[in-house]
């Protein structure tokens, strides 16, 4: 995962050879481990790259990547699949490799049709003043874009600032500008070079609609066109399958309102063949999808023998957002197949505050800090302390309570693993001084209630501070992996959410194949370039298992009824494939928790105003630096 930025300037007072200094401290949190910048001069424009790493495979390559012809590179992915990268190989060369190789705007379609994993990307052809940059299907990686008001200049950023306008790159398709042009005629021209399914007839209807929608909010000097080759980018999944029955569906049950959410009930429907093959092929697809995303990054076993650790220093290089849910506890167990049995997996659970604070009693607690890991400042430790000893009243909150239920369940699966159930608590006061220094301008150009409580959480629980309860006593803790798996996307596909049930009610299977349909369309925008920004900013990457692009085809394969039915009680009918797997795997208990939401689960939605609704606009969010 990179920091990547590109600022370009037509004109000559308004061009900077050095990013704004809170910009470039937001890329570097992103790329910990190399920062670079090129500047690339023309007659009529200036560019300036600035590339910030986050090393996690192959060997380490700084960006901005320049090749022989003055072509300029920076990315901001993973190559799970698709285009070969060998495990010694590291992805960026690799795709720089492939660009420089492309004759023509087919050839490079091509290769980003191909490339299966999360990605953004800025790409500068300097023969042609072309600038080529976009974000994968599903917006898994965030890029920002921010116009100067005179029509000046121009800026794409995986972050923005606190202090300017930004707004998000729609993950529509490829966009291409011709910067010479741009800067004669002082009108900057986006063509767009959209995804589409290579068997449909609609793609002009699709095009028109998303060009529209983005140019609404774009300032009167750019404007965003089709190009005029008709040009497209292979979508990389499967269409829906929008098929309804021919016939009511039969059920092992003949009163379906009386059926109780029990393993039982789960393990009568593992009883019928095809059901049960379908559970282990989605199993299968799943744990590949996994397998791909804890494998890919650098791990102990490269260190000289006199290096080796021993098994009680070993780090987790991996770390799971876990609530104790369905979603987090099938991801987690997946990763324990694939994560060599020696290292830890971390398990971050946040909590935030739910009571007034009352003076805690210690005298009965073993208090220590842990070698390499607790990074929490000392003037600060008795506080932390405190409120810990205290936390099991204060921070005991629905998804602390899953969270230490689901820990005793995987130990159950693997006790030999070393499970990090990394305890987050959070008060008022840190969360909104927080919010207001480092998380306000993450979250944007998002502005509502719930993306300020979604956002907040995911920032509180990847940070990874928190306590372990081990043998020894409490221990503060901090996490060190470098990839952050999280299980969204799984109620966008599963019906997952109270609404799909809401839909099905007056719409039935049909209205539910719409929704679906809805809400992949709009995860990147209303989700992941959030998380990603959320999440990146601790020097970690997140990596999404239910958005592979394998995952989402075999899903949208099925029936909708194969995937869930909401004609069952909460608790199973949603979800309800996601189910099955679970009880498969092993996990009774947690296959049947009904859905519950991180902002409500983590307690972030009590802290501050109870009466807001989700949609509304979040003044808190409205905090300048």
């Amino acid at each position: 995962m990179c920091g990547i930025c590109c600022s370009v300037s037509f004109s000559v007072e308004h061009f900077s050879k050095d990013l704004e200094e809170d910009l470039l401290c937001n890329l570097k949190r992103r790329g910990p481990n190399s920062s670079k910048q090129l500047l690339k001069s023309d007659v009529h424009y200036q560019c300036l790259f600035s590339g910030h790493v986050l090393w996690l495979r192959g060997v380490l390559t700084p960006q901005p990547v320049e090749d022989e012809r003055g072509n300029v590179f920076l990315w901001n992915g993973e190559v799970f699949s698709g285009v070969k990268v060998e495990a010694q190989e590291n992805d960026t060369q690799i795709v720089s490799e492939y660009l420089s190789s492309c004759k023509d705007e087919s050839d490079i379609l091509s290769l980003f049709s191909e490339v299966q994993g999360p990605w953004s990307f800025v790409y500068y052809q300097a023969s042609s003043h072309y600038l080529w940059f976009g974000r994968d299907f599903f917006g898994r990686r965030s890029l920002l874009w921010h116009f100067n008001d005179l029509g000046k200049s121009f800026c794409l950023s995986s972050v923005g600032t606190q202090t300017s306008v930004w707004q998000e790159v729609p993950a529509s398709g490829i966009f291409r500008i011709d910067l010479k042009s741009a800067a004669l005629s002082r009108h900057v021209i986006l063509k767009l070079y959209p995804w589409k399914y290579n068997s449909r007839e609609n793609t002009a209807e699709e095009c028109v609609n998303s060009l529209s929608q983005i140019s609404a909010d774009l300032p009167a000097f750019v404007s965003v066109v089709a190009n005029e080759a008709k040009m497209y980018l292979e979508k990389p999944v499967v269409p829906l399958n929008v098929i309804l029955p021919q016939a009511p569906l039969e059920t092992h049950y003949s009163n379906v309102s009386s059926i109780p959410p029990t393993r039982e009930t789960l393990q009568g429907f593992l009883t019928d063949g095809h059901m049960k093959g379908v559970i282990q092929q989605f199993i299968d697809v799943l744990s590949v999808a996994v397998k791909r995303r804890v494998l890919c990054l650098p791990r102990d076993e490269n260190l000289a023998r006199s290096e080796v650790l021993k098994a009680c220093d070993r780090k987790a290089n991996v770390a799971v957002l876990f609530s104790g849910g369905i979603d987090s506890m099938v991801i987690a167990t997946l990763a324990d197949r694939h994560i060599p049995p020696d290292e830890p997996i971390d398990l971050l659970n946040v909590a935030f505050m739910t009571e007034e604070k009352t003076k805690p009693t210690c005298s009965n607690k073993k208090w220590t800090k842990q070698k390499n890991h607790c990074e929490i400042p000392s003037e600060e430790f008795s506080k932390s302390v405190a409120a810990a000893a205290n936390s099991d009243k204060q921070f005991s909150v629905p998804d602390r309570i899953t969270g230490r239920a689901g820990l005793k369940e995987l130990q159950a699966v693997n006790p030999s693993r070393t499970w990090n159930f990394v305890e987050i608590n959070v008060s008022l006061e840190e969360l909104q001084k927080l919010r207001r220094s480092r998380i306000c301008h993450l979250i944007q150009p998002l502005d509502t209630v719930l993306d300020d409580s979604i956002g907040c959480a995911v920032w509180f629980a990847s940070r990874g501070i928190g306590w372990l309860v081990t043998q020894d006593g409490l221990m503060s803790y901090q996490s060190r992996a470098k990839v952050v798996l999280t299980g969204i996307g799984a109620d966008e596909q599963l019906a997952g959410y109270s609404r799909h049930r809401v839909r099905f009610q007056t719409h039935g299977l049909e209205g539910l194949n719409k929704d679906i349909v809805m809400e992949l369309g709009r995860i990147s925008s209303r989700n992941l370039g959030r998380d990603d920004r959320v999440i990146g900013d601790h020097g970690r990457e997140a990596r999404f298992p239910f958005l592979d692009e394998n995952v989402v085809s075999f899903l949208n394969s099925l029936p909708v009824w194969e995937k869930a039915d909401l004609t069952l009680p909460r608790g199973i009918g949603e979800k309800l494939i996601l189910r099955l797997a679970a009880t498969e795997l092993g996990l009774l208990a947690s296959a049947l928790l009904p859905k519950r939401a991180m902002q409500f689960g983590s307690r972030i939605a009590k802290m501050e105003k109870n009466n807001e609704k989700a949609s509304d606009k979040c003044g808190r969010l409205q905090v300048n630096s």
